[in-house]
């Protein structure tokens, strides 16, 4: 789809063609529909995250806790199954696997929500390595980091979906 044609969209079609840009939260995409018309893709994300950061800090949270935990098998959105493909994550053998989830668990514990990063352009091993180095972040900078990871995410999407 182009600009154009997501402009011309009801709302609730837009919201159904941008609600998943932000992982499994369409409240993003439904706050975004009275800014039309978007002038460019930048301008739309740049509205999307404006509604992220004029949202409750509890909205903030469950928006960081709708994203699956890296290098789990779980069910999880296209989006997020088709990114962790691109970083071999869906290819962890089973040491690496226990790894991985060793450290979201220790991750989760001390943040109360998953590690986030924006996958693209890096390797299995590039992922565990910022955990690694993220985990010993204070939680109030990890929060807004893993936000800004968020953001990033969401731009990649949009780039992506709107030609």
């Amino acid at each position: 789809m182009n600009l154009e044609e997501l402009n011309a969209m009801d709302n609730d079609s837009f919201v159904e063609a941008l609600g998943s840009i932000f992982e499994h939260s369409p409240w993003i995409a439904k706050k975004a529909v009275d800014a039309r018309p978007y002038s460019s893709v930048h301008d739309l994300h740049q509205r999307m995250v404006d509604v992220v950061r004029e949202s409750t800090k509890e909205e903030k949270l469950e928006l960081i806790r709708s994203h699956p935990d890296l290098g789990d098998r779980i069910e999880m959105s296209l989006h997020s199954v088709h990114e962790q493909t691109g970083a071999g994550l869906n290819q962890l053998d089973e040491k690496e696997f226990k790894e991985f989830q060793a450290l979201n668990n220790q991750y989760k514990s001390k943040f109360a929500f998953p590690f986030i990063v924006s996958v693209k352009g890096k390797t299995k091993d590039d992922i565990f390595h910022l955990m690694c180095d993220r985990i010993a972040l204070d939680p109030a900078l990890e929060f807004d980091r893993a936000l800004t990871e968020i953001y990033q995410i969401a731009r990649l999407r949009l780039e992506e979906k709107i030609v």
